[in-house]
Order: structure tokens, then sequence, then C-alpha cells
């Protein structure tokens, strides 16, 4: 509970100064490299609605279609491997996960867009059900300017987009937190089978447009009148479900503490024999180098963010999400 309340109150403190989290490689960045450690799994089926390639003029048509026709569905399911599936404007991608994937106290999934750049991005929301049939919503924040429109191949910056899919360039994934939306009757966070992924329609025209959760529109590049127009879905990862071979830790008794760490203060392993393997990963997925003896960690090498921890002791195997503040 400490630890979730730690990362609401991270991201309400971030929310309040108007900035979000930068791009990859970027200090406070929270992309999800597709090689990740924290990755567990990935989508398994995929069905995608295709939406019109210019919604404000439904009868421009491109190689002989009116709709986005780029990539199969199948491209969205399995590794990020940069073969998307296009989703026009407005089209849906409704994925099914065979593991469910469960709140923890860290991000629980990531989505991949396949953007050239840290800039050119295509943006979709994003709900989450239990069920199959009753989808709840990511609530989301776009900061764009929304005097001028944002041109097919035009820049944002993603520290002024929050819990939005498409923030981060190919191969990163944009991470969600379940914890986010706790407490919405017809939806258990620990049991999530199926997500949707709905392009944003960038338009600053009202009757066209999408609006985040505030009520402000968002501001994306727009039109995209071409096959690959609109939110480009690479995969979906999974962050936080039981795996096969994989403890799933109880946060009340962690073999990690205290958790979160403050740069600096050394980190504690429990109820680990002296021939433990003890290993701390970036979410890049990027090991990193730390001094560890007598079942402690010195943290001093750690930047502040999120980190796996993976021990492994014997034939068992554990990981661990770690915050350094």
């Amino acid at each position: 509970m400490r630890l979730k309340l730690f990362i609401l109150l991270f991201i309400c403190a971030v929310a309040s100064q108007a900035q979000y989290a930068p791009a990859p490689g970027d200090n406070g960045s929270i992309a999800i490299h597709r090689d990740s450690s924290a990755i567990s799994g990935w989508a398994d089926s995929c069905i995608v609605s295709r939406g019109y390639i210019d919604i404000s003029d439904t009868n421009a048509v491109y190689e002989g279609s009116n709709r986005a026709s780029y990539g199969a569905d199948d491209h969205a399911t399995g590794y990020a491997d940069n073969y998307a599936v296009s989703l026009g404007d407005g089209g849906i991608a409704s994925l099914y996960f065979s593991t469910p994937i469960h709140n923890g106290p860290s991000f629980d999934f990531a989505i991949f867009e396949n953007s050239f750049s840290d800039n050119f991005l295509e943006l979709a929301f994003v709900e989450v059900s239990s069920d199959g049939v009753n989808y709840f919503r990511f609530p989301s924040a776009s900061l764009s300017d929304t005097n001028t429109q944002v041109e097919s191949f035009g820049f944002l910056n993603p520290e002024e987009i929050h819990n939005l899919a498409g923030k981060y360039r190919m191969f990163y994934g944009t991470p969600f937190y379940l914890e986010e939306l706790k407490g919405i009757t017809g939806l258990n966070i620990d049991s999530i089978t199926h997500i949707k992924i709905i392009d944003v329609v960038g338009s600053i025209q009202t009757e066209y447009g999408s609006r985040d959760s505030q009520g402000r529109m968002i501001n994306d590049p727009f039109p995209t009148p071409f096959n690959s127009g609109g939110f480009d879905l690479d995969a979906v990862a999974i962050l936080n479900t039981e795996t096969a071979g994989i403890a799933s830790i109880n946060i009340a008794n962690m073999g990690i503490y205290p958790n979160p760490v403050k740069k600096g203060n050394p980190l504690y392993i429990k109820n680990i024999s002296k021939n433990a393997n003890v290993e701390i990963y970036n979410m890049n997925g990027i090991k990193q180098f730390v001094s560890y003896s007598e079942n402690t960690v010195n943290t001093e090498s750690l930047r502040p963010g999120f980190y796996t921890v993976k021990i492994t002791d014997h034939k068992y195997l554990q990981t661990i999400k770690l915050i350094v503040y």
C-alpha cells in the first residue's frame, strides 16, 4: 500500500508542474524498452476495426480505400518487432491476454507504437476490461497547444502528454498503472484480460477532434490521409502477472526493504541464501552495476526511478519492482 501511494503521489506531483515524463534516455523517463527484463509476456490476439484515413473527408481514398489498411491484426501480437497495424482516425484495436494482467506495485503493462522519432507522435486512448464486455478508460492529459493544428508530419512534446499510448518512439512502450483505476465498479484490476486501444483523432476542430479527460482538445498530427494513417500499434507488453517459474511477490512480505529506497541508502535483501545472485535492471532492461555483499545493496550508483530486482536462489527466481527516489 505504501509503495502504491508513493507512485500515485509521484504522478500527481509531476502533473501539478504541468510536465510529464520525458523521452527515452532522458532523466526521469518511464519508457519501457522492448527488451526490458520487466516484461513477462505479450498480447495473444488482436482484432482491429479500421477508421477512415481522413474523418473530415470520408471520400478521400488511398490505394483504393477510404480506411487505413496498413499491416495485419496479428502484427499487434507478440514481441514489439516494428511490424505494426494502423488504426486510422478513431480506429480501435481490441487485444486479449490469456494470462490476466494484475495490479502490481509498479506499472502493469506497456503499449508500443512505431514512431520514427521522439516527437512525431500519434496518440491513442487506452481502456481495460476484466470481463471483455465492460471497458474503462485511463484518465489522460494533453497539454499541447491547440491554437494551431499540428500538421500531418508535425511534432509533439512527450512531456506534455500523459496516459495516452504513443507517447514514445518505436521499441519504447508507454506504461500504464492499473492502480489509477482502483475502485471502479465492474472492473477487477487484478485480472485484466482485454485492452482496447482507440486512435485519438488529432483535429482541433470540435466536430472531429478528441478530448482528454479534462475536456481539452488533443492536438496531434492531422490529417494523415495514408493507408498507415492514425495510431500504429506494434505490441502490448505485460509487466505484472503470475508466470510459471517466477514467484508472485506479496508486497507485505517482499524480499527487499525499504521500498521505495532513498538513493545512497542501503537496500536489504531478506530470506535468501549466501549463494543467491542479485541483479538490478533499469526500465530499459539495462543491467545496473551495484555493490552487493552480505544481503545488502549499495544504491549510490542508482538514479532516481523505477527498477526491477532479480533474485536467483538455487532453482528459484523472484522479480520485484523497486523505486529509488
